[in-house]
């Protein structure tokens, strides 16, 4: 009994993570009565939405009860809108819509933020109390802290996503489902809940009506996708992290500035294999089970702008913030400095939608102004039109350095350590301890290294690898996964990092 209730109870200090062998366990079980049920479909959409809400509640606890309450709200919003017969009704519900899940959104995620910066611009001194929490115990006499504010699991991702499906009915771009049950399925699909990729209603509800359909080339293509999302999280990215980045990020001024200068492109490796490596195993993963998610990256460091960085950069976040912000505000359709102004606010509010911390602000807005100052390149650069290898490889490299510069301050503590640790790489480098730091750090660098190279090799190399996989007899590719899972067990350290973009 012990044994179930733990297995079936939440644990802050054990959630359910693609690392963890229980969530193979729990996926394991979940496919064998999913094999018994996927002809039916409503049978089996009710079935994924109860696995997907187990699944939130192992990873998040209580706060499921969110995703619970912003799937009613916009289910019920989402047949309002469809159903008013005037524009301004529609307007209104939609409006109505924003405002409820941004106002749950903002209350986790930037109650304190905002409390704290009233207080420092007109030096009073509210206190900065969880009343959701405070209200909560008065009425059930529960024991909750009130003086922070727990953010739940992956509430930014499910609160873009539903408030695409209400702006998406209002343009007549998707019907209303029909049925809660399945709305709710869209909304908890557990593959790419707290997580992303954010998916659109019109990319995602279709397929919950079609049979299910596996090719022998999609299944080696997903289960290509879980070994190498395995191996960019487990074995690349939170190696670096614990034995390396996380220390120098933690402490920037004991070590010289060789070792901030490397912990800097540490992370830059660290945060893409973390998050797309996530990404490719919630898109295998959803594969198996006869889903398709959009594509979440694309080889984001070989952008030759930052344009195209962004082109390539959590992709579904960029177009949500396009389709949705951007080009309601006015996008590029008026004057130049409103293009401008525009570009700026979307991207200010992209920084802020990371984190409730001035550091965040700083990052999405210099994200904003390198936006504009590319579309003001673009008309009087000369070698627009001119196929030249040098400018791509000097557009590849300064592109890279202006994205690793400024993961200095998405990745920081605070501001100031931000500022430290640029004063050590220009100020404390220690050239003369260069060889021994490269010696004592040789495994470090060597990933560092490796996960870069692995990234820029050419496109046409990897999908080679990729079909290779995929045309492999079965016994090869079990071959492959059980050196892959011995790999990861070597490489396996004290403990499991949780995906980076969870605290998103």
């Amino acid at each position: 009994m012990d044994f179930l209730k733990e297995t079936l109870s939440y644990s802050a200090d054990s959630p359910l993570l693609f690392t963890q062998p229980y969530f193979w366990v729990f996926f394991t079980i979940l496919t064998g009565f999913y094999s018994l049920l996927y002809k039916r479909k409503g049978l089996r959409n009710g079935y994924l939405l109860i696995m997907s809400l187990f699944f939130y509640y192992k990873t998040g606890g209580f706060f499921f009860f969110l995703l619970i309450f912003s799937t009613i709200v916009d289910y019920f919003i989402g047949h309002a809108i469809y159903r008013s017969q005037t524009k301004k009704k529609k307007k209104l519900f939609v409006a109505l819509s924003v405002f409820v899940n941004l106002l749950v959104l903002s209350y986790f995620k930037y109650t304190f933020f905002f409390i704290e910066s009233f207080n420092s611009i007109f030096n009073t001194d509210i206190p900065a109390i969880d009343y959701l929490a405070s209200l909560t115990n008065s009425i059930t006499g529960s024991n909750f802290d009130i003086t922070s504010i727990f953010l739940p699991i992956g509430i930014s991702f499910f609160t873009f996503q539903t408030i695409s499906y209400t702006v998406d009915v209002y343009r007549g771009k998707v019907k209303p489902v029909d049925s809660i049950i399945d709305f709710g399925f869209y909304v908890s699909f557990f593959p790419q809940l707290v997580a992303g990729p954010i998916v659109r209603a019109a990319q995602f509800i279709p397929q919950m009506y079609q049979d299910y359909k596996l090719t022998r080339e999609e299944m080696g293509h997903a289960l290509f996708l879980i070994l190498s999302g395995l191996l960019k999280k487990m074995v690349i990215s939170d190696y670096i992290s614990i034995n390396f980045v996380d220390r120098v990020f933690e402490a920037p001024a004991a070590y010289s500035g060789f070792e901030n200068l490397m912990a800097v492109y540490g992370y830059s490796i660290q945060i893409y294999c973390d998050f797309s490596g996530y990404t490719d195993i919630a898109i295998g993963v959803a594969l198996l089970l006869g889903f398709r998610l959009p594509i979440n990256f694309n080889a984001p460091y070989k952008a030759t702008d930052i344009t195209d960085f962004w082109r390539r950069w959590h992709i579904s976040l960029s177009s949500w913030l396009r389709d949705y912000l951007y080009i309601p505000l006015g996008g590029n359709r008026r004057s130049k400095t409103r293009t401008n102004i525009n570009l700026l606010i979307t991207m200010l509010l992209g920084g802020l939608w990371h984190g409730a911390n001035v550091r965040f602000l700083i990052w999405g807005g210099l994200h904003g102004i390198g936006l504009v100052i590319h579309k003001l390149w673009i008309k009087i650069n000369p070698f627009r039109k001119k196929r030249n290898v040098f400018y791509h490889f000097f557009s590849l490299f300064m592109t890279f350095h202006f994205v690793t510069f400024l993961w200095i301050f998405f990745r920081a503590q605070t501001f100031d350590k931000a500022m430290l640790m640029i004063r050590q790489i220009t100020q404390q480098f220690g050239a003369s301890m260069l060889f021994d730091m490269i010696i004592g750090y040789k495994i470090i660098f060597l990933l560092i290294f490796w996960g870069l190279i692995i990234h820029w090799l050419p496109s046409q190399f990897k999908e080679a690898c990729r079909g290779l996989f995929i045309q492999s007899p079965l016994i090869v590719k079990i071959v492959i996964i059980i050196l892959t899972v011995f790999i990861i067990y070597q490489f396996k350290t004290a403990g499991l990092q949780p995906f980076i973009y969870f605290q998103f």
